[in-house]
């Protein structure tokens, strides 16, 4: 299916040219990675945006927000095990053995 640049497409004519979920063409939307004018509570796309996304200067973009993201996600993760103490090779205290402590304190 040819894309015109002049065009106006609708969410479903869309999701079927770039083969994505409606959720994701959505979120792409919101994100703003396309261009899109609301007409009521519908969405209208330019076939000149549906053009830029497939073009590879705006997946190298996103590629690299998607690099970005994660690694800012992957350094929270490697800071948070780093301040967490070794999880202990000690069995866990039976409930009697708490009670106990708790009576002698």
């Amino acid at each position: 299916m040819e894309i015109r640049e002049n065009e106006v497409y609708t969410l479903k004519e869309t999701q079927a040219l770039l083969k994505v979920s409606e959720s994701t063409l959505t979120r792409m939307i919101k994100k703003k990675l396309i261009h899109a004018a609301r007409v009521g509570r519908q969405y209208r796309i330019v076939g000149k945006e549906i053009l830029r996304i497939v073009s590879p200067l705006l997946e190298d973009q996103v590629g690299k927000l998607y690099n970005k993201g994660r690694r800012w996600v992957h350094s929270g993760l490697d800071q948070s095990s780093k301040t967490q103490p070794e999880p202990s090779r000690v069995a866990p205290k039976t409930v009697s053995e708490v009670a106990a402590e708790e009576v002698g304190a």
